[in-house]
């Protein structure tokens, strides 16, 4: 039998204030049952959101009712919050003990076996495989990044830039689309980030880019529909003054440079967590180009 709906609505607020790193929240899915190429499908999008569209994707498997029985029961055996970063615990654990009591009403409850697995041990588990396997591809990735910093054909750089982006952007589970054309334009690539459409421009040149360049990619960006933001990648980085011009009122493109993408495929700091941290400071406090350095 499906869930009843408002066990159903439960377990999406408990996913959406229990959990804070979506690492976390895949290693639990797939520690719970959901297939490993299932779990992070819309990791890309609010935790709310994620679990949801899950659901329904569960919905149509032919296990699919037994693994959210599954997921249910998981929830039900945590005695703390999976992650303790939340933004408000109390909620949190007040959501935990809200599905407890109605899984208990619904008689849905499942006791842990003896001889269970313990749950906690397998979310790390899975996490740790998750961090293993993204830091090899990384590594690969940043093998690529430093053959082009001592080639001599830029043109060639260019083209292994969008590579290395459509490479990197799934890692962090962002759906990347390499270069495509449409009628009038040239696109270096495109994905979604948190209900936004961003759209790429890669360069990799011995100069920096000008003003009419940035702009022209700023056209491009404002051609689309109003949530669509652009990222401007330039290796060889930006001059302040022409960073300037894009700052303020309207502006809707962010700026990497190559030590930022570095950085990135060192594995220092997460690619969705600079992407947030940019955002945030250029919602917060207009500034366009916020550097990866001053967020280590």
């Amino acid at each position: 039998m499906p869930l009843p709906f408002e066990i159903r609505n439960q377990i999406i607020q408990c996913f959406g204030l229990c959990f804070y790193y979506k690492d976390v929240m895949e290693a639990f899915l797939v520690s719970a049952g959901v297939p490993k190429t299932l779990a992070p499908k819309y990791k890309d999008q609010y935790k709310f959101t994620w679990i949801k569209l899950l659901l329904n994707d569960l919905d149509q498997m032919e296990n699919g009712l037994e693994i959210e029985r599954r997921i249910l029961t998981e929830l039900c055996k945590l005695r703390n919050l999976p992650d303790q970063n939340v933004p408000n615990p109390d909620a949190g654990l007040d959501a935990l003990r809200t599905i407890k009591r109605l899984a208990v009403d619904h008689d849905l409850f499942v006791e842990e076996a003896k001889n269970k697995s313990n749950l906690k041990k397998n979310i790390s588990e899975e996490k740790a495989k998750i961090i293993e396997e993204r830091s090899k591809l990384l590594k690969t990735l940043h093998q690529e990044f430093m053959s082009c910093v001592v080639s001599t054909n830029r043109q060639s750089a260019g083209y292994s830039l969008e590579d290395i982006l459509e490479k990197l952007c799934p890692l962090f589970s962002l759906e990347y689309r390499k270069s495509y054309r449409t009628s009038t334009q040239q696109i270096d690539g495109h994905f979604r980030y948190e209900s936004f459409d961003y759209l790429v421009e890669a360069k990799w040149r011995a100069d920096q880019p000008n003003e009419q360049e940035i702009g022209g990619f700023q056209r491009k960006v404002n051609t689309k529909l109003e949530s669509t933001r652009g990222v401007f990648f330039s290796i060889n980085g930006f001059r302040d003054e022409v960073l300037k011009e894009f700052q303020g009122q309207g502006s809707n493109i962010l700026f990497f440079t190559g030590e930022d993408l570095i950085h990135i495929l060192e594995g220092r700091i997460a690619l969705d967590e600079v992407l947030k941290i940019k955002i945030e400071k250029a919602a917060q406090e207009g500034i366009v180009f916020y550097p990866v350095s001053k967020m280590i």
